[in-house]
């Protein structure tokens, strides 16, 4: 009787004689229905590869060779640092095989099944850099066809993941259901069902692969592969919000997205997905304690202060226009209803320097509370804004127009009107303070978000930039570090090391670059506008993603090129930090850097530019609203 494994032992042996003199076989690493890996020494150049080998019974088929031959060679012209690069595809007698770089490291289903599901942040940088992958091959014109934990590596050394087996799945297409080609846990619906598959079949394996990290099981299991199979087709889509995993709930949603039945509904490519990735990841543990309480609190005034300064303009004016006449007093009583929120706002600004940061810190702050907010009222199945809600808004404006109105009528009236004016002042104040509260109260609780987005605009503004100015004007100085910002956007903070660079040159540099400020400060803005924009465009393409696609594909184009813009800026604000970098260094002259400061400058137009197109966009935002989407 034959033993186990003889025949593997004389393929082993066959195919090292076949290689004899440029490959030394050292051991298999692992086999699958499309090959048999080996670890082997390449002979000449002495470093360790990994061969994988079509198996010889695929191989006898003229077919299935002349395709893996093909598509092993598409994937050797990809070249990308999270995919594993092929040095040689070839045949020898019988064999047919590629040689691909070796990496010492674990797959990710090993290391899931080895250590339980991944952490968030890690699970989505994983899945960033295989979306990154995923880009490249596709704008190759390649599909992978068999994404899945075992085909993506993590290397050892630094932990990043690398793709494997781009396109290889091709090779082995069967119509027979039992034997289809790739793995029917990570299969998308199309191809389960013989369809056309294309990179949106990527993403789904990729979005399987994601919710086998994170939950330890793939989205559908079965007694057999024409079960599983059967459940990517019509099944529901799986919940991963309601596995009770720590994911937080933007990184469950775009999981989610990306395994919809229908290709349409996932995200449109694969660079796409890789932004929207970016902020999914639970954002909260990267915003400092400081920030997030004045997001909370600090930073805004509330609803009583603003009714409470109402209630004293109104109860004010008549006496400082006794004492002073009518004009006067109005001019105090404003100047007092401006200043006393302007003092608030800079002792709360003076408190965040003392803490060690700066006006920009705040944006990624109010943006993540803000998302937060209106993802919790979404998901109670609000509507962003109901009819009801903007009648109120009205009424509520009216009220607060109309008792203007009555203290200016009060106050041109003539002085023996004043006696009568004062008797009718105060309940009329009332009735305003309490409509107004009673507006202020139910729009918020309606849009909780709509807050946080108002305050963050205004210390986005110029009247938060006053505020800082005011507070440093009156001695605000950090008393200790913030610690490593992880918070900011990279281009922030990218902008803030170059406005430090530029800060510590000589006086003499310093006036011959005098305009380099306000173009870092104008790249730092676009970025902030380009980030606005994408923001906004994600959430419309998000609500109406079941339009057709025809209608989609403009302004999925559009966001694309939003995204291409924000890397140039940042690329931009990098080249800068650099050139200044070279400038003390002694690397690169002041004449030098006003080719590049030409360029820069050419990038803010081109965005600005971008950011002004507004027509079509709003447009499209209107098409696929919320409340024309959402049952009431």
């Amino acid at each position: 009787m034959t033993r186990p494994g003889a025949d593997v032992d004389r393929l082993l042996l066959e195919f090292q004689l076949a290689l004899a003199g440029r490959f030394a076989i050292e051991r298999e690493l692992g086999r699958g229905g499309m090959g048999i890996v080996y670890l082997a020494r390449e002979v000449q150049l002495d470093r360790l590869v990994a061969i994988k080998l079509l198996p010889p019974e695929r191989a006898l088929d003229d077919d299935q060779r002349e395709r893996f031959l093909r598509e092993a060679r598409l994937a050797a012209r990809l070249s990308h640092p999270h995919i594993i690069p092929i040095f040689a595809v070839d045949t020898v007698d019988q064999f047919v095989f590629y040689v691909m770089a070796y990496v010492e490291g674990e797959n990710l289903g090993e290391r899931v099944r080895q250590r339980g599901p991944i952490a968030a942040a890690e699970g989505t940088r994983i899945l960033r850099e295989v979306s990154w992958a995923l880009g490249h091959a596709h704008a190759n014109g390649l599909v992978h066809r068999d994404v899945k934990p075992e085909n993506v590596l993590l290397e050892s050394s630094s932990g990043r993941a690398l793709v494997t087996d781009f396109g290889i799945a091709a090779a082995g297409e069967s119509a027979d259901l039992d034997s289809v080609a790739g793995t029917p846990e990570y299969m998308s619906p199309e191809q389960a069902m013989g369809g056309v598959v294309d990179a949106r079949s990527d993403l789904y394996g990729l979005g399987a692969t994601a919710y086998f990290i994170f939950t330890g099981r793939p989205p559908y299991t079965g007694s057999g592969a024409v079960e599983v199979l059967a459940q990517q087709v019509t099944a529901p889509v799986p919940v991963l919000g309601g596995t009770g995993v720590a994911v937080p709930r933007r990184l469950a949603g775009t999981i989610e997205r990306c395994l919809a039945k229908s290709p349409d509904e996932r995200p449109a490519s694969a660079a796409v997905l890789a932004d929207l990735l970016v902020g999914a990841a639970d954002a909260r543990r990267e915003i400092p304690p400081a920030l997030r309480a004045f997001v909370k609190r600090e930073g805004r005034l509330s609803t009583g202060v603003f009714v409470g300064l109402s209630w004293i303009a109104m109860t004010t004016i008549l006496p400082f226009g006794f004492l002073l006449g009518p004009i006067s007093g109005v001019a105090i009583v404003l100047a007092g209803m401006v200043a006393i929120p302007g003092v608030l706002m800079s002792i709360a600004a003076h408190r965040l320097i003392r803490l060690g940061y700066d006006r920009r810190d705040l944006d990624a702050a109010f943006r993540h509370e803000a998302a937060e907010l209106r993802e919790e009222f979404l998901a109670t199945g609000h509507r962003e804004r109901t009819t009801a809600e903007r009648r109120l808004g009205i009424v509520a404006a009216s009220s607060a127009v109309g008792a203007i109105g009555f203290s200016a009528m009060t106050l041109i009236a003539p002085a023996e009107s004043w006696a009568l004016a004062m008797e009718q002042l105060s309940p009329i104040a009332m009735a305003v303070g309490v409509i107004s509260l009673g507006a202020r109260m139910i729009l918020r609780s309606r849009r909780p978000q709509a807050a946080v987005e108002g305050w963050g605009k205004f210390w986005r503004g110029r009247a938060g930039k006053i505020a800082f100015a005011l507070a440093r004007l009156f001695g605000a100085r950090p008393k200790v570090a913030a610690g490593t910002m992880t918070h900011r956007p990279t281009e922030i903070a990218i902008g803030m090391a170059a406005e430090e660079l530029f800060a510590s040159l000589p006086a003499a540099s310093r006036s011959a670059l005098s305009a380099v400020p306000a173009l870092l400060t104008k790249l730092q803005s676009d970025a902030t506008g380009l980030r606005d924009r994408l923001e906004t465009l994600d959430r419309a393409l998000e609500v109406g993603r079941t339009v057709e696609s025809a209608e989609r594909e403009p302004f999925v184009a559009h966001r694309e090129e939003v995204a291409r813009r924000l890397r140039d800026v940042t690329s931009t604000l990098e080249s800068t930090r650099l050139n200044l970098l070279r400038l003390h260094a002694g690397a690169l002259s002041v004449q030098g850097f006003t080719t590049h400061f030409e360029d820069a400058a050419g990038v803010s137009q081109d965005v600005r530019r971008l950011l002004e197109a507004r027509g079509e966009v709003e447009r499209f935002l209107q098409f696929p609203s919320v409340e024309s989407r959402t049952p009431a």
